[in-house]
């Protein structure tokens, strides 16, 4: 694929249809920050329903990041479809977990995308189930705490034998995967961060250890680590092993510097 899959730049467009194949996942990077301000392009390619839901944002640049995300999104979904971004339509499960409408559905493009702080990442697959989570690294908060009340037994007991300067993004390696996985099933807050197990270590590309109380759950996914840049922790869940990753980051290995982000759990869903 030619195209620059980390966008860093407000002047980016697509030139010629993407292509993807069914034993690959691709994942987009969106730097939201050197992108926001240009609110009106972006704003251009919105549905009524989403300039309605950014309008709603107290602050300016809470607003022009969702808008910059959801512009690129339609921008490289339409990519994908060979269609108008504003042509792009969606469905959402119970759940709210998004899917292409109706008249794009046949062309079994899946896709999922989160963002935190000034980054935005975007997977996008054919016919397998997918989840992705990002977050901004921060050490604001008890994570001994936050790990008792969301952790299973087991990623506690990870945690706990860390040393101290390493819990932090431990701690974020933990929630991002337990967040992609969740997304990937689409089941949402319905299911308990205490039903399955993931590993904390750093870089891993097979980190769903258990699920409960089907334990075969766990082989039916991949659940790994992903590069998001510097000051970030992301991870990404896929139904199936027989795949490969497209990454963004074998060109670009970097991103904006980590600044503080809040909320105990992402409200990203979209």
């Amino acid at each position: 694929m030619g195209e620059p899959r980390n966008i860093e730049n407000s002047a980016f467009k697509i030139e010629t249809p993407l292509v993807l194949s069914e034993d690959e996942v691709q994942l987009w990077r969106v730097d939201l920050e050197s992108i926001r301000s240009d609110e009106a392009r972006w704003k251009e390619v919105l549905s009524p329903d989403e300039a309605r839901r950014a309008s709603r944002f107290h602050f300016a640049i809470d607003r022009q990041r969702f808008v910059a995300a959801r512009a690129l999104l339609r921008m490289i979904l339409a990519g994908y479809l060979a269609t108008g971004p504003k042509d792009v339509t969606f469905v959402y499960s119970k759940r709210e977990k998004p899917s292409l409408g109706p008249a794009c559905a046949d062309r079994a493009i899946t896709f999922n995308l989160s963002h935190s702080g000034g980054v935005a990442l975007y997977a996008f697959a054919r016919r397998r189930e997918l989840g992705i989570d990002v977050e901004q690294i921060r050490g604001d908060f008890d994570v001994e705490a936050i790990a008792r009340r969301f952790f299973s037994a087991h990623e506690q007991e990870q945690l706990a034998a860390l040393p101290s300067p390493e819990k932090i993004e431990a701690f974020f390696r933990c929630w991002t995967r337990k967040e992609a996985y969740i997304k990937a099933t689409g089941d949402g807050l319905s299911l308990s961060l205490t039903q399955f197990d993931v590993a904390l270590g750093e870089g891993n590309t097979d980190a769903l250890v258990a699920t409960r109380p089907d334990s075969a759950e766990a082989k039916r996914w991949l659940l790994r680590e992903v590069a998001a840049g510097t000051g970030y922790i992301a991870a990404l869940c896929v139904r199936g092993q027989d795949w490969k990753l497209n990454d963004w980051s074998a060109v670009a290995r970097s991103g904006p510097e980590a600044g503080p982000s809040g909320g105990e759990r992402p409200s990203d869903r979209f």
